[in-house]
């Protein structure tokens, strides 16, 4: 049986939830390289980060799921500016601290001091630190 990579994530925390939606829609998965992301994050990047792999034949029931899985998502990530569910949690490296951070590591170790990560909206540009609280649904006992 030959698994290929239809997602990958840069923390195992992500990657095992939809691992485990996955598993739930029965799915056959696993994660590549997730040992490795969690002990040493620095090599995220190098290693193309935790890879969710299922098998060729489910290749596109997995895709579908995840595009289901991610709209889901962002239904609940709105922008306070413009309103907009085109949002995501990033790491802006036009924040002076990621700069500031990125010299200190160069000079003094190999761990980052601090990494700025904003909500970035990509219709409006508005970037903000929190999400908005998001109203509850309503209540139904039926």
């Amino acid at each position: 049986m030959n698994f290929i990579t239809v997602s990958s994530f840069d923390n195992y925390i992500d990657a095992n939830i939809i691992l485990g939606k996955l598993q739930h829609e029965g799915i056959t998965c696993f994660l590549r390289d997730e040992y490795t992301v969690t002990i040493d994050p620095i090599l995220t990047n190098a290693i193309g980060g935790i890879k969710l792999m299922v098998p060729e034949a489910d290749a596109q029931q997995a895709a579908d799921l995840l595009a289901l899985f991610d709209k889901e998502r962002r239904k609940h990530m709105e922008c306070p500016n413009c309103h907009s569910h085109n949002v995501e949690y990033i790491s802006n490296p036009q924040k002076s601290g990621n700069w500031l951070s990125a010299v200190l590591t160069f000079l003094f170790g190999s761990y980052a001091m601090s990494i700025k990560k904003v909500y970035h909206c990509f219709t409006c540009g508005f970037e903000f630190d929190e999400l908005p609280d998001a109203p509850s649904p309503a209540f139904s006992p039926n």
